[in-house]
């Protein structure tokens, strides 16, 4: 994990209480025994439960890179290398979910397997698996393992756009390397984005204690059904402070189903840029709502352009349900595949009306980046947005020790401009370069920071 959480602070005895007073209808929630003489209790549903977290381990090996000073270059001429590259082993731990016991198959977060040489999965039982990546998509960090072995048990998913905040939640997992561990705790809130944490963000809340490790755990409702994968913590110094956040079931489920049919994420895309609709901007446009997604432009061509979006429209809902802003819109039609067919509610002149969108493909635009450049040589670039939605070209791979790399490119960057000239599409990047030789700026955006990276 990458930053830390928080338990939750009333007592799970001082809860089943409060609903055993209170909800005499609910007998049959989990929590709640036949016999009488029996407190309540979680365990029933989490005997069910346990089974499919898996807890897993790796082993692997990571380059470092460390840029010589140029004064080197004197003693061992103008042929010295730039940087001195190292391979450090590592060993890792995490969590897993077996989300179909027939095929063996096995959710976690990319950055658990990330690098990865050996993978080991450790059952509940004691078993001791080797697994094989089937896939990932590092920018919404899912990973896919795949296992060979009988008697295994699968968690269900639940519908994750039916979560409300408040929703009881179990988090189940193997933090610090202690096997199956459970806490518990609510939803805190839903659509959480804008961290920078992922390249595609749309995670729900909880106060459900989520540690080192637990990343690629379960989180669970009341029924023991999936409703997300912890993904992430976040706490000053790593402290425990009652944040974290998990990807959403329904989310990963697109992802996931992707991987398995073509063996990796074919992202759809929809063709706008953007922003959040706020108190100001509402004011401002004098509209009866202060959430959802502001569409500033609308990209010739493209799916939203074909549906009859236009700029200024506010997009309130997806398959009808409420986003809450650009961000939480983009993630959820960038884990849906090129050719999906959504349906769109949106505002215009304050009126409500529904389009019917079938998404584009982000990977249409797919060249060899050798082509456009030599020293683009190993990135493979695509079609996308930045994390605030304006359109550029992707950098969805790219191959170690090749000129792209050694430019100061990396995997996740966004190019949208190049000497100065906005760039939003890999078309407009190549027939920019076709007309250009010699060295180029490319100005990049990283996350939140944007920076130029001189290629020659």
């Amino acid at each position: 994990m990458r930053k830390a959480v928080t338990r939750l602070t009333v007592t799970l005895s001082l809860l089943v209480t409060v609903f055993a007073t209170t909800l005499p209808g609910y007998a049959a929630l989990p929590f709640f025994s036949k016999d009488k003489d029996e407190l309540p209790s979680l365990a029933p549903m989490l005997d069910e439960t346990t089974p499919a977290v898996v807890s897993i381990a790796v082993v692997g090996s990571q380059q470092s890179r460390q840029r010589l000073p140029d004064v080197f270059r004197h003693f061992f001429g103008p042929n010295a290398p730039r940087e001195q590259t190292q391979e450090r082993p590592f060993r890792g731990l995490g969590s897993g979910v077996i989300i179909d016991a027939e095929k063996g198959y096995i959710v976690t977060n990319h950055h658990v397997i990330d690098n990865a040489n050996e993978i080991t999965v450790t059952l509940k039982d004691g078993r001791e698996l080797e697994a094989k990546k089937i896939g990932a998509d590092p920018q919404s960090d899912i990973a896919l393992l795949q296992v060979d072995s009988d008697n295994l048990v699968a968690l269900e998913l639940a519908n994750s756009d039916e979560l409300r905040v408040g929703d009881f939640v179990i988090a189940v997992g193997n933090p610090f390397g202690l096997s199956q561990t459970v806490t518990s705790g609510i939803v805190s809130a839903l659509g959480r984005s804008s961290l920078n944490i992922e390249g595609y963000e749309d995670f729900i809340q909880t106060d459900a204690a989520i540690n080192r490790g637990n990343s690629g755990g379960a989180l669970v409702n009341l029924r023991g059904e999936l409703v997300g994968i912890n993904t992430a913590i976040f706490g000053p110094g790593g402290g425990n402070v009652g944040i974290g956040f998990a990807i959403p079931s329904n989310m990963m489920k697109n992802l996931v189903d992707q991987i398995i049919e073509f063996g990796e994420v074919r992202r759809g895309l929809l063709g706008i840029s953007g922003g959040d609709v706020d108190a100001g901007l509402a004011e401002a446009m004098n509209l009866s709502v202060n959430r959802g997604a502001f569409v500033r432009e609308v990209t010739p061509d493209s799916a939203a352009d074909d549906a009859g979006i236009n700029a200024g429209d506010i997009i309130v809902a997806i398959n009808g349900n409420d986003i809450e802003g650009f961000q939480e819109l983009r993630a959820k039609v960038g884990s849906l595949g090129a050719g999906t067919q959504i349906e769109l509610s949106l505002l215009r002149d304050g009126k409500r009306k529904t389009v019917d969108v079938t998404l584009g493909s982000a990977e249409a635009a797919v060249l060899s980046a050798e082509e456009i450049h030599p020293g683009l040589s190993g990135a493979t670039l695509t079609n996308g947005t930045t994390q605030q939605g304006v359109s550029g070209v992707v950098v969805s791979d790219i191959e170690d020790r090749s000129p792209a790399q050694r430019s100061g490119l990396v995997e996740g960057d966004v190019i949208i401009g190049v000497n100065r000239n906005p760039i939003t599409s890999v078309r407009e990047l190549s027939d920019y370069l076709n007309e250009k030789e010699g060295v180029i700026a490319l100005n990049i955006k990283r996350g939140k920071t944007s920076l130029y990276l001189v290629v020659r």
